[in-house]
């Protein structure tokens, strides 16, 4: 239970004015009525105005302040009121304080499934003898504890939704499907990981492929150019009309070289 609140500054000077102002008007207005009675003295003031010389001034000074301070005493219920809101306001404000620590300690309770009664009236006092065995709020108003626990009885409902056990379970799924989720979000990037590393292969191959049937192409031409120079007749024309990649020979080419061998076999006999 929290200690009373300490009088501000504020309101202590509020209310050493009010008692000032109420001790002033008594003594002036004590004091007026013991003048008017012949029994104490008026005030006397040597005072002008132009060349008139006043000499009531004392009299309506001391009666004139009398009034303005029996006057200002009619406000001072009012600013009473107003101090007593304030308090009012400031007690409650703590009360409220209170009662929604009570609240949330009976709740937790409630959640944590420590309340087993069915009727209002045992789950109520069920409640009440919580708070009160509870260290920290054994010393609260009685009247805070009951609205505590009756606050707490109308939202058992939500407590018994909302259970410790129940939103530990749900704490636990969403953790497995986080962590379900983190996994297939790495096998998601292992894939695609995967998947750029054989499309630039790919792109590897391909390019090497291309590359061989530029030499080959090359090559063709070459062997093309040197066949005639050879002594070879080729029908490339048809050939390639037809799309066939072979190059065949005419009949005599053959002739033609095994007279070639035949020529240079005497010449390896010499050697």
């Amino acid at each position: 239970m929290k200690p009373p609140p300490v009088m501000g500054l504020g309101t202590m000077a509020q209310t050493g004015a009010l008692v000032a102002l109420a001790v002033l008007a008594g003594l002036m207005g004590g004091l007026t009525l013991m003048s008017l009675a012949g029994i104490a003295p008026w005030f006397e003031i040597d005072a002008r105005y132009g060349g008139v010389t006043l000499p009531w001034a004392g009299v309506a000074l001391q009666v004139g302040f009398t009034l303005f301070c029996v006057g200002l005493c009619f406000f001072l219920p009012a600013s009473r009121r107003i101090l007593r809101l304030e308090q009012s306001h400031r007690d409650f404000h703590m009360n409220m304080e209170d009662v929604a620590r009570a609240y949330r300690t009976s709740h937790a309770a409630d959640r944590a499934g420590l309340f087993r009664a069915s009727s209002e009236f045992d789950s109520v006092r069920e409640r009440i003898n919580h708070l009160r065995n509870h260290p920290d709020l054994g010393a609260l108003e009685p009247g805070v504890m009951e609205v505590a626990a009756q606050m707490s009885h109308e939202s058992r409902e939500l407590a018994r939704i909302y259970s410790t056990e129940k939103v530990e379970r749900a704490r636990e799924f969403l953790r497995a499907r986080q962590e379900e989720a983190a996994r297939m979000d790495d096998t998601i990037k292992m894939a695609r990981d995967t998947c750029d590393q054989l499309r630039h292969w790919l792109l590897e191959v391909q390019t090497e492929e291309a590359l061989v049937r530029r030499h080959l192409g090359k090559l063709e031409a070459d062997l093309l150019e040197l066949l005639p120079q050879l002594g070879f007749e080729t029908s490339v024309e048809d050939r390639a009309r037809r799309g066939e990649t072979v190059i065949p020979l005419n009949r005599h080419i053959g002739e033609q070289a095994q007279r070639l061998q035949a020529l240079s076999q005497p010449q390896g006999r010499d050697k």
